[in-house]
């Protein structure tokens, strides 16, 4: 199982970072991806790095594309 951090999107809206409805910052190692929902049926705890605070978990990242989900759940389907 691969670890994603999440953290809140504060430039949503901005030229190249989504629209005003991309609230959710996804990182998969160097990856970063920008969602408007989340649904984590995964534990979660919080983690800091440097002065921002993330949310993390272990697990399978599914993506719908069709409303802008990240899907994080402990195997695929």
């Amino acid at each position: 199982m691969k670890k994603f951090s999440i953290r809140f999107n504060k430039t949503r809206g901005m030229e190249g970072r989504g629209t005003v409805d991309h609230v959710w910052r996804l990182f998969d190692g160097d990856k970063e991806y920008l969602f408007k929902h989340l649904d984590i049926s995964v534990p979660i705890k919080d983690e800091r790095d440097g002065e921002d605070w993330n949310i993390c978990c272990f697990g399978v990242l599914l993506i719908d594309r069709e409303t802008s989900t990240a899907v994080i759940r402990s195997e695929e389907p």
